[in-house]
């Protein structure tokens, strides 16, 4: 899977936000905390939902259930919005 070309990932002052495009169906701004940002860069290139949980492990401490458990909330989230190609 992949961040949909028509979703724009965006730091502002250390915040990220996810920018629709005119193409995309979904309209308003995606803020998130690391945690968003980190899946965000992660859907920068293709990969699946373990490589991420496989990444958030790496960069955070805490359970690896809970941290997968809210990596799929994420994805499923962005995947309601159209803003992840599988």
């Amino acid at each position: 899977m992949k961040l949909n070309p028509d979703f724009i990932k965006h730091t502002i002052d250390g915040q990220t936000v996810l920018v629709p495009t005119a193409g995309a169906r979904f309209h308003g701004l995606v803020q998130g905390n690391d945690s968003v940002a980190v899946i965000l860069e992660c859907l920068e290139h293709d990969v699946t939902e373990e490589e991420i949980v496989e990444e958030m492990c790496r960069r955070f401490s805490g359970d690896r259930a809970v941290i997968a458990e809210d990596v799929a909330d994420t994805v499923n989230r962005l995947k309601a919005i159209g803003a992840i190609n599988e």
